[in-house]
């Protein structure tokens, strides 16, 4: 009888943990679509900047205007031991993604 119930015990045990395997999901990596104007953003700021680093970068989202979109970046560099932002303002075409318009604005904030 002893062996009987240590059989099934191990049997129970044995199945239980086959039953239970966590499975691990690789999470999907989608690319932003603002990533693009994105790139964009950076190289603008590295070009009027040349002597900075770029040690932060927030995509604040964008805005829709007739038949163009506007999508806004805030930058934070690095030149020595000076820190600031640089607001990033891309236009362009909804249509076309032809770039209108590149605004760049430092701030000390």
């Amino acid at each position: 009888m002893l062996k009987t119930l240590m059989a099934v015990g191990i049997f129970i045990a044995g199945n239980t943990a086959l039953i239970y395997i966590p499975t691990v999901v690789p999470a999907l990596q989608t690319t932003p679509s603002y990533a693009k104007w994105g790139q964009l953003a950076i190289k603008e700021a590295q070009s009027k900047y040349p002597g900075a680093n770029i040690i932060d970068y927030l995509h604040e989202g964008s805005e829709s205007k007739h038949d163009s979109t506007v999508e806004k970046f805030k930058l934070w560099l690095k030149e020595g031991d000076h820190e600031f932002g640089v607001f990033v303002r891309i236009e362009y075409s909804t249509i076309t993604e032809k770039v209108v318009n590149i605004e760049l604005q430092e701030t000390s904030r």
